[in-house]
């Protein structure tokens, strides 16, 4: 299963960012959980267990590492279980919490992700030099959500697709770097996270919310305003992503996420 987007959240086919769904993983010993990771070569793989208080418990994994909660790996599956079901809601337990979903059409999902904390970035030379830019338009801030992005804000979505990143340099951070400008009344984002295994992500749902957040908090965009976010470009795999963060800046109240996803190839692994 993979992850891709259209202009109405529409799922499309080979397009947008993999992700590679077990839905017994129960019947795995989860010591194969990494190495099939690995081996899938995705930005995240997801097996599915049971849950006594939601639809299913998800534990995500990238080639390299395993995170509490990753916002693409758990909008595919709850819609991949939604099918399954018949069901147009799905909850998710995952390490950061239960995470409600809403299935809005047959491939398109919303979920309510958790409000992260957020702090300052103090290596904000590094970041930069890192990524061969000067400046940051908006402060450079981390959240704790999944793989806790830290957003710079660049001056245009051209100064984006230029990036360049220095990959050695830019693993020194374990986080998601996410590159973002406004495009227009759209914006343009652009993830790293050599740390993770994933030089660059062609979805990130995990800081979709928080980026909607992020500019809400300095005033770029309005509380309770969605956002339309452009990835994947430059690496071939076009996605869309649509973030709404509500509250206010003291005070952040929730935030959304809403994308499409679809199911383009089936499977059996072999293990010892």
């Amino acid at each position: 299963m993979k992850l891709s987007t259209g202009p109405r959240g529409d799922a499309t086919l080979l397009s947008g960012n993999q992700l590679g769904v077990f839905p017994d993983g129960a019947e795995i010993d989860e010591s194969h959980y990494q190495p099939l990771a690995k081996e899938l070569g995705f930005s995240e793989t997801v097996f599915v267990l049971p849950s006594e208080d939601a639809t299913a418990r998800v534990r995500i994994f990238t080639p390299t590492t395993e995170l509490p909660f990753a916002g693409h790996p758990v909008l595919g599956t709850a819609i991949y279980l939604a099918a399954r079901a018949g069901s147009d809601s799905v909850s998710l337990e995952t390490d950061a919490g239960t995470v409600p979903l809403t299935i809005e059409r047959a491939s398109v999902g919303r979920m309510n992700q958790p409000v992260p904390e957020w702090t300052p970035v103090s290596e904000g030379p590094e970041l930069l030099a890192a990524l061969g830019v000067r400046e940051s338009v908006l402060p450079i801030e981390e959240y704790a959500l999944g793989p806790r992005p830290i957003f710079v804000t660049l001056d245009s979505p051209e100064t984006v697709a230029r990036l360049r990143p220095d990959q050695e340099r830019l693993a020194r951070f374990p986080n998601a770097i996410s590159c973002i400008a406004a495009d227009g009344d759209r914006w343009k984002a652009r993830v790293f996270a050599p740390a993770l295994g994933m030089a660059e992500d062609a979805a990130t749902g995990s800081a979709a919310g928080p980026m909607a957040m992020h500019l809400a908090r300095h005033g770029r965009v309005g509380f309770g305003e969605e956002i339309e976010i452009h990835q994947g470009v430059e690496i071939g795999r076009p996605s869309v992503l649509f973030a709404t963060a509500f509250g206010t800046a003291k005070a952040v109240e929730s935030i959304e996420v809403k994308g499409g996803a679809v199911v383009v190839a089936e499977g059996r692994f072999t293990l010892p």
